[in-house]
C-alpha cells in the first residue's frame, strides 16, 4: 500500500472556503503520469499540483500541474499555493519553483512565522491577435470587445475580451460547448471596476468551465492595459474575481517591460492522504 499526503489550501484570498481550491501532493516521486492525472481528476479542483526533487540548479523543488483533464506547464495559482505550502517548512524567503515553462520564483512575506503573502515573478508572454473572435463573441454571448482581443501565451494561453461594465461581466452565461469549438485557450473577460479589474475566466478546453482565480490570466492582463494605455506599466492593479461561483478571489498584479508580477494570499484548509 502507497500512502500520498496532500494539503488542499484556497488561494488568493486569506479567507478559508473561497479563492481558488488548490490540493498539493507534497512527494510525488512514487506516483506515475496517469497516477497523477487520475489524482487531480478525483479531486476535481481546477489545479492540483504534485511535487518533484529539482532537475536544476537554480530550483528548490520540481512542480507539476493538472487540471481534472489534462497536465498544464504553468498556472497561476497553483504556483502561489505550493509556494505558500512548501515555503513555510523550508523557511525560505524566496522560493524557486521549477515548472514546465522555466523557474518561477515567489517571494514571501511573513508576520512572524505566518506567510501571509506571495509575490511570483512570470515571463512576459508571446502577444497576437486573435484572428476571429467573432466565434468568441457569439459564445460569450457579447457583441465585441472594447480593446482589441488578443492572446497571450505564457504556457496557458488566454484571449482578452473587455465588457462596457462589471455588471456586463457578472451577466455572463456562456455556452461551454461553443467557447471550446472558437478556441483552446482561456476566455478572459474583464472591466473596469471603480479602482478595481473584475474578471470571470471560461477554459472548457481545459477541464475547467470557470476559474475562481487565475493567477496566469492575471499578468497579461496587466500587460494588455498596460499596452492599451489603460493602466501605466508598474503600476499594480486589483483584480476581482470568482463572485459568480460564490468563492471571492483577490488577485495583483503589475506589468513591467520586461516582467510581470502577481500576488496574493493563501489559506491551508486541509491535510489528507491517499492510499493507493
Amino acid at each position: 500500500m502507497r500512502r500520498f499526503r496532500y494539503v488542499v489550501c484556497d488561494v488568493f484570498t486569506d479567507v478559508p472556503l473561497t479563492g481558488n481550491q488548490l490540493a498539493v501532493f507534497t512527494d510525488a516521486r512514487d506516483l506515475s503520469e496517469r497516477e497523477m492525472q487520475a489524482l487531480a481528476g478525483e479531486m476535481n479542483f481546477s489545479e492540483s499540483v504534485f511535487v518533484l526533487p529539482a532537475t536544476v540548479d537554480d530550483a528548490d523543488v520540481r512542480i507539476r500541474i493538472f487540471t481534472p483533464g489534462r497536465e498544464l506547464p504553468f498556472a497561476g495559482h497553483p504556483t502561489l499555493g505550493s509556494a505558500f505550502v512548501l515555503g513555510g517548512p523550508l523557511s525560505l524567503i524566496t522560493i524557486r519553483l521549477e515548472t514546465g515553462i522555466g523557474v518561477v520564483p515567489v517571494e514571501l512575506e511573513r508576520e512572524g512565522p505566518r506567510i501571509v503573502f506571495g509575490l511570483m515573478e512570470q515571463p512576459v508572454p508571446a502577444v497576437e491577435p486573435v484572428a476571429d473572435p467573432e466565434a468568441i463573441f457569439a459564445a460569450l454571448g457579447v457583441d465585441g470587445s472594447s480593446l482589441p482581443v488578443e492572446r497571450y501565451d505564457l504556457g496557458p494561453g488566454h484571449a482578452y475580451v473587455e465588457l462596457a461594465s462589471p455588471e456586463a461581466v457578472a451577466a455572463l452565461a456562456p455556452d461551454g460547448a461553443a467557447l471550446g469549438r472558437a478556441t483552446a485557450d482561456g476566455v478572459n473577460t474583464f472591466a473596469r471596476d471603480g479602482d478595481r479589474w473584475k474578471t470571470r475566466m471560461f477554459a472548457p478546453e481545459h477541464g475547467v468551465f470557470e476559474d475562481p482565480a487565475t493567477g496566469s490570466a492575471a499578468g497579461p492582463l496587466a500587460l494588455h492595459l498596460a499596452r492599451h494605455g489603460r493602466i501605466g506599466f508598474g503600476e499594480r492593479i486589483e483584480i476581482s474575481q470568482g463572485a459568480e461561483l460564490g468563492r471571492p478571489s483577490t488577485l495583483y498584479a503589475e506589468a513591467h517591460e520586461d516582467r510581470l508580477l502577481v500576488g496574493g494570499s493563501a489559506v491551508t484548509v486541509a491535510r489528507g492522504e491517499f492510499q493507493l
